[in-house]
């Protein structure tokens, strides 16, 4: 008779694996990320991965009978005083708890990551040539694909356009619920710089690297008045549009390192709506 061979995945196997993509290293000395709710020898057969760690997301946990649930945005990132179902900050980590998941976090070492969060807002844009904004300085080794890590990514279109087909390009790549302006417009986009999520503050690298436009989210009044007087075309996309396609591309390194080692497990994205609507008034 065959005799098949049947892999007890472990927790630590998923964090072994999420090591190899996102090293935990990477990420920011503010940070949060790894395992925060469990047990690194529980098993694992199903994995949901989301960018916000929702009570909807652990109702689709149970659906799904996943036991583990990977997040952009870490579900434990202060300390907490308590631990109660009826608080808005408290409740995932409650519910979690009760339901024996277990919860990781993956986030600025994902940002940093080759093939992370900024890697895919980059392609999405079909920059070519492109770097870190913001080298990591910790590490001078490179990764399997040949760049470098570190946050934000500064690249090549391959030929230049107008501002108003750059738009169109955006629109089209990450449908951002909206798009806000700073700046002048330059003539043309041919060198644009990106980094996911909330930026604005690397601003001033975005155009010492001469980039024509610089693409973040949640730019604040100062950085904006800032972008006027420098000449920076700054572009907000908001928070939630810069970093959820890159859920799709971790769960794809995900499969992939699986599949090279024989573990079963099914890992499913999770649909999220940004928790920001554009509001017309009347």
């Amino acid at each position: 008779m065959p005799l098949f061979l049947f892999i007890v995945v472990k927790v630590q196997s998923i964090l072994d694996i999420l090591q190899e993509i996102a090293p935990l290293d990477l990420a920011q000395s503010w940070d949060n990320v790894g395992l925060l709710v469990g047990n690194p020898a529980g098993q694992v057969s199903s994995i949901l991965l989301a960018l916000d760690p929702t009570t909807a997301l652990l109702a689709k946990a149970e659906q799904c009978n996943a036991e583990l649930i990977i997040t952009h945005h870490p579900a434990l990132f202060r300390p907490l005083k308590s631990l109660r179902s009826d608080c808005p900050t408290e409740k995932f980590l409650f519910a979690a708890v009760q339901a024996g998941l277990h919860v990781i976090g993956c986030h600025t070492n994902l940002d940093a990551a080759c093939g992370g969060v900024n890697d895919v807002l980059a392609q999405l844009l079909d920059l070519q040539k492109t770097v870190p904004l913001l080298p990591d300085r910790r590490a001078d080794s490179t990764e399997d694909c040949g760049q470098k890590t570190g946050l934000g990514r500064i690249g090549m279109l391959a030929e230049p356009v107008l501002p108003e087909i750059f738009l169109q390009q955006l629109e089209r790549a990450i449908s951002p619920p909206w798009l806000l302006e700073a700046g002048p417009r330059p003539d043309t986009v041919g060198k644009v710089a990106v980094c996911g999520g909330s930026c604005s503050d690397v601003s001033a690298k975005a155009l010492e690297a001469g980039a024509d436009v610089f693409l973040t989210s949640e730019v604040k009044h100062d950085i904006a008045r800032w972008a006027e007087e420098a000449g920076l075309w700054l572009l907000d996309g908001g928070h939630f549009a810069t970093e959820y396609p890159a859920m799709e591309g971790l769960r794809q390194l995900l499969v992939a390192r699986l599949k090279m080692s024989a573990m079963d497990v099914h890992v499913q994205c999770v649909q999220q709506e940004p928790p920001l609507r554009l509001v017309r008034a009347r």
